[in-house]
């Protein structure tokens, strides 16, 4: 048996001992050669940072790899790509039907409202002096010209 330890540092070598270490590694080389085909057998993941690490034993004429990789830190983020082209436009869609009315300015309100009395113009003031208590004549002629400043103001 092979023994890396032998011969110690300054000893006098002696041919038994120095014969069994040649045997030894003889056996350890015939071992090798017998080998027919190998596998990695693991492969794990280790944090960053961590030494990676291999093992390899011979099992039955295989040689069986294990592995022991750190993971990389983590990358900055890359550019933006660039543009990509554009592509051809496709058929117009049908038209959509009218939104809400937009929002009125102040200005559009102010002249809506100036115009808008205008609508009474052709009522003529009543022009009456109710007596106390009416007379029916008299309700009768507010309630005419009610219905005439009703009508007016209808569009």
């Amino acid at each position: 048996m092979f023994d890396p330890t032998y011969p110690p540092t300054n000893a006098l070598i002696e041919s038994a001992p120095m014969r069994a270490q040649f045997n030894g590694l003889k056996d350890l080389i015939d071992n090798v050669s017998g080998i027919s085909q190998a596998e990695v057998f693991s492969i794990t993941t280790l944090p960053p940072g961590q030494q990676a690490q291999a093992s390899v034993v011979v099992v039955n004429g295989t040689l069986r790899f294990a592995f022991e990789i750190p993971q990389g830190h983590r990358g900055s983020d890359g550019s933006d790509g660039s543009q990509g082209p554009s592509g051809n436009d496709g058929m117009p869609g049908a038209q959509g039907n009218d939104g809400p009315p937009g929002e009125v300015t102040n200005a559009q309100l102010a002249s809506a409202i100036a115009t808008a009395s205008t609508n009474s113009n052709a009522v003529n003031l009543l022009g009456l002096t109710v007596s106390d208590p009416p007379t029916q004549a008299e309700v009768q002629a507010v309630a005419s010209k009610l219905d005439e400043l009703i009508a007016a103001l209808r569009r």
